[in-house]
This record gives C-alpha cells, sequence and structure tokens, in this order.
C-alpha cells in the first residue's frame, strides 16, 4: 500500500502463469505431451515446429491475472480489494505449483 500511494503513474497487478518449453525428438513425442498438458488443465499449451525442424511443446496455464490498480498516481480500488487480489494470485501461484 505504501508503494502505490508513491505511485505517481499507473499500477497494474500482474501474475504471469506457469509457461515450460520442452523440446521434442520426434512429432510423436510431442503430441503425446500436449494431450497430457491439456488433460491436465493446460488449456493454452501447444506445439510449434520451428523451419530448422525444431519441435517445441509449450505447456501453459490459463492462470493469469491483469488488475489495473491505480491512474496517474490515483488509486482506482479500494485496499480491501487489493487484499482480495492477492489472495487470488496467491491461489492461482498454488495451482501452478
Amino acid at each position: 500500500m505504501t508503494a502505490l500511494e508513491k505511485a505517481t503513474g499507473d499500477v497494474v497487478l500482474k501474475f504471469e502463469p506457469f509457461v515450460l518449453h520442452v523440446l521434442c525428438q520426434e512429432l510423436q513425442d510431442a503430441q503425446l505431451l500436449h494431450s497430457v498438458a491439456v488433460n491436465s488443465g493446460f488449456r493454452n499449451s501447444g506445439i510449434t515446429v520451428g523451419k530448422g525442424g525444431k519441435i517445441m511443446v509449450a505447456v501453459r496455464s490459463t492462470h493469469c491475472l491483469e488488475v489495473p490498480l491505480s491512474h496517474r498516481g490515483k488509486l482506482m480500488v479500494s485496499e480491501e480489494y487489493i487484499e482480495f487480489l492477492i489472495h487470488v494470485a496467491n491461489q492461482k501461484m498454488e495451482e501452478n505449483i
């Protein structure tokens, strides 16, 4: 709260979800890993094949959070709401683990 009170610009609370990149030798391996990831709840996962033939699986969760807190130094939300957001972000971190 002290940092927010001193802020003169825009402040955003941002939580980035888990991301894991895995280089696979075979497309079948990538497809299996992708299937496991999606079925485990990591719905933003995907497979990419580079120009050189590298096969990469990105395992990503959907647990993101981005909320503006202040604008031009003016706090736009209550302290109670910030505490709630921190609780939500911490829950998302636990889900990432």
